[in-house]
């Protein structure tokens, strides 16, 4: 990185180059059905130290960063990457990439290179790459190790919906993880593929774990599929998809379909649902106009898990000048914490003996113009060398039952264990 002024310039690309081959370690990979951004290579690191307003604090300097650049080829937009930790005392840094690879929605396709003033720009490789569709083994029982133990989760749900009844809050989103000690080096692209194969509707990502004293190879990287959009903008269109209320999918279609049925008919998800949706609606009402949305939840399926889902659409008013601004009053939403919010963090710190880090937190990127992409950092793994850590959550309201709740978990973790043979 330097302290010089730094110039963009880039070309568009064909429609079928594959936005996955551009990914290289320590890079940044953001994509849904074939549209979205791959970054390699670091020219501007963008810090906000922890707080109540960290992200706020993020956007003012995303903007600053991004407006300092000299775009030297019309039509070219750089961006801001990365992930944000779940915990707001926790410091986030993005990143300027020093390539970026995007495909929009109209499927325009551009490579751009940022680069120091003065200098010529990075040489990034662009090898072929194909993908591998060989699994390793099950991973063993021996390989796996629970934190918390199933028994200590269990008593955990217990001790919440005990206070949910006195209560104390309304809702909490209690997360566990499953250590996987691979015995070989995990390859977080192959696991890209391998997700974005098998749920190609979810946002596919990819980020380093900021917060550390920089950026290598070496560190820690989030990798994921998740099916929750936080919050995206494109001029003057908003549109957010929560996420709350889940049941198994099943291989026979008449098991597939009951269970679908049971889940929208659930008195219980259909509460944990509307706490989620009612937060994001009272939200976005401050924040857009025009804003629509379904009286209804609606049901959709990833590979391994039905949700209840309410689509959200508005236009940003005039003050929202970034994505950025709307992920801040969005984050956490009771999807991913609970409700009310300050009282189920409180909770969090008695009954969640993990460290989400960025679990649960925003991914995506932002542009100078403000518009970008955001989702939940959801069915993820954090992958350092040989050994991935697996997050999964569950939400829990006054009627959860302890193995249900559970049960939940252990569905998420399955599919992203199968994926992890690939990696």
């Amino acid at each position: 990185m330097s302290d010089r002024p730094f110039r963009a310039g880039g070309k568009r690309l064909g429609p079928a180059f594959d936005l996955l081959a551009a990914y290289q370690p320590g890079g940044f990979f953001f994509e849904r059905a074939g549209t979205g951004v791959s970054g390699t290579g670091v020219t501007q690191l963008v810090r906000s130290e922890g707080g109540p307003d960290r992200i706020e604090r993020l956007a003012r300097a995303a903007n600053a960063a991004l407006a300092g650049i000299r775009l030297d080829t019309a039509g070219v937009t750089p961006v801001v990457v990365g992930a944000i930790p779940f915990d707001e005392r926790r410091p986030a840094e993005l990143f300027v990439p020093a390539r970026v690879m995007s495909r929009t929605r109209t499927g325009e396709t551009w490579q751009v290179d940022v680069w120091p003033d003065g200098l010529a720009p990075a040489d990034v490789d662009r090898s072929r790459w194909t993908g591998r569709a060989v699994p390793h083994e099950p991973f063993s029982e021996i390989q796996l190790r629970s934190d918390p133990e199933p028994v200590d989760y269990r008593e955990a749900v217990v001790e919440a919906t005990r206070r949910i009844e006195a209560g104390e809050f309304r809702k909490v989103v209690l997360a566990r993880t499953i250590v996987v000690d691979a015995g070989r080096a995990l390859d977080p692209k192959q696991l890209l593929w391998r997700l974005r194969a098998v749920d190609p509707d979810c946002y596919t990502f990819a980020a380093p774990e900021l917060g550390l004293p920089d950026i290598a190879d070496t560190a820690g990287v989030l990798v994921g599929a998740t099916p929750e959009l936080l919050v995206a903008k494109s001029r003057n269109d908003v549109r957010a998809t929560p996420l709350a209320g889940s049941a198994p999918r099943f291989s026979d279609p008449a098991e597939d379909r009951a269970s679908a049925r049971r889940l929208f008919e659930s008195t219980k998800e259909r509460e944990e649902h509307a706490l989620v949706s009612e937060h994001v609606a009272a939200t976005l009402g401050h924040l857009c106009d025009e804003l629509e949305y379904p009286k209804e939840p609606e049901l959709i399926g990833t590979a391994n898990v039905w949700h209840l889902a309410t689509p959200f659409r508005g236009r940003p008013r005039p003050s929202v000048a970034s994505v950025l601004d709307i992920v801040a009053a969005l984050h956490p939403t009771p999807a991913v914490c609970g409700t009310p919010r300050d009282a189920a963090r409180r909770a969090l710190e008695d009954l969640e003996p993990v460290d989400r880090g960025c679990y649960a937190g925003p991914v995506g990127w932002v542009a100078a113009n403000g518009d970008g992409e955001w989702a939940i950092a959801l069915r993820c793994a954090e992958i350092t060398g040989a050994t991935a850590r697996l997050f999964a959550g569950a939400g829990i309201v006054r009627d959860s039952v302890p193995e249900l709740e559970l049960d939940e978990t252990e569905r998420k973790f399955r599919a992203l264990l199968d994926s992890l043979r690939w990696g």
